[in-house]
């Protein structure tokens, strides 16, 4: 394996400079119903905040990846690619062979003290899910959620996983303390189309669950709709069903995003498709022909779609960077501080 080409944004530079070294990896396996199969890749990373490339399309410019390859198995994962660099398979490797940095939140907590560190936003789940099943067995989450919340640190956290309710309280401190967005990704509600794309997560319906209990909790969640599958997953009854099913849920904000097929991904996702909707292939060359992305048109369409059905069933807009904190409650009233009857109302801030 080329664990030596891991470098802090998974790109070669000139001055290629390791993670973490091959001596540094612990190999194992566990045979327990839930990670039969499944091989884990210890390390000790040698770095952990990793700057986006300038030429991305993320909003923002740094992430938090505390492991490499997915058990969630989605056939459409852009991530894929990543194993590559490592000499491993993008296709069952991907889903089978895990790289868990098991130094993550010790690490995080010393780069965040670092003088050049200037707390900029950090992303977590933009990669793979942080919150896949190996998270329960390693519980690297809470300690790089602790390490955030001493030092104030905005983040944000996409996940599939429910395992994030598991850190609801950690979560909640941290909402207190700093700007805190949760987004949970939803693409359909589709049970067939759940079981063979996504067969590793938990249900939609029990992701919307999350999306619940986190407002419960105060904190506003948004769902990211991803992907929007085409011709499997883009009916206007689909949509609506699904875009109703978030709103019930009490999402905050729902954003399309219609499945791209980077390389790696690509070959995975058509070789699915040929298995289970060959006569789809075709249309798939047809409308990807010009690179990863579907066309405009077509991203247009299911954005227009999906917005209009989100206000139709009341869902506000999303705003990108939108804080997503838990409100400081209001001190009562003692008698020095009421105003009498006849004084104006008063704003209260919340923040």
């Amino acid at each position: 394996m080329r664990w030596e080409n891991l470098t802090d944004s998974d790109h070669a530079r000139a001055a290629d400079t390791a993670l973490f070294g091959a001596d540094a990896v612990t190999t194992r396996t566990f045979d327990t119903p839930e990670f039969r199969g499944i091989t884990f890749h210890e390390v000790r990373a040698r770095s952990i905040l990793n700057r986006v490339p300038g030429a991305s399309r993320m909003p923002f410019e740094w992430t938090v990846n505390p492991y490499r390859g997915c058990t969630h198995a989605c056939v459409y994962c852009f991530a894929r690619k990543t194993h590559s660099y490592l000499d491993l398979d993008t296709g069952l490797g991907f889903d089978s062979q895990i790289v868990v940095k098991v130094n993550a939140p010790e690490l995080l907590r010393r780069q965040l003290a670092s003088r050049r560190w200037q707390g900029e936003h950090v992303a977590m789940g933009t990669n793979v899910d942080c919150y896949q099943r190996a998270e329960g067995r390693y519980r690297l989450m809470p300690g790089i959620i602790e390490a955030l919340t001493e030092r104030a640190n905005p983040f944000s956290i996409l996940t599939k996983g429910t395992l994030i309710l598991r850190d609801l309280d950690l979560l909640t401190r941290a909402a207190r303390v700093t700007d805190v967005g949760i987004s949970v990704s939803v693409g359909f509600t589709d049970e067939q189309l759940w079981r063979t794309v996504e067969p590793g997560t938990p249900a939609p319906e029990r992701r919307l669950e999350v999306v619940r209990a986190l407002g419960e909790r105060g904190i506003g969640c948004g769902v990211l709709m991803a992907p929007v599958i085409p011709f499997l997953g883009d009916e206007p009854a689909q949509l609506r069903a699904t875009v109703r099913a978030i709103a019930a849920a009490g999402a905050t904000s729902v954003t399309p995003l219609v499945l791209h097929l980077r390389p790696g991904a690509r070959e995975w996702f058509m070789a699915w498709l040929g298995q289970h909707h060959p006569h789809l292939v075709r249309r798939y060359e047809r409308l990807y022909a010009e690179g990863a992305y579907a066309p405009k048109w077509y991203q247009r369409r299911i954005t227009r779609q999906v917005h209009d059905l989100a206000r139709e069933y009341g869902i506000g807009p999303t705003r990108a960077g939108m804080p997503r904190r838990i409100a400081e409650p209001a001190p009562e009233p003692t008698p020095e501080a009421t105003p009498p009857a006849t004084s104006e109302p008063i704003q209260l801030s919340l923040m």
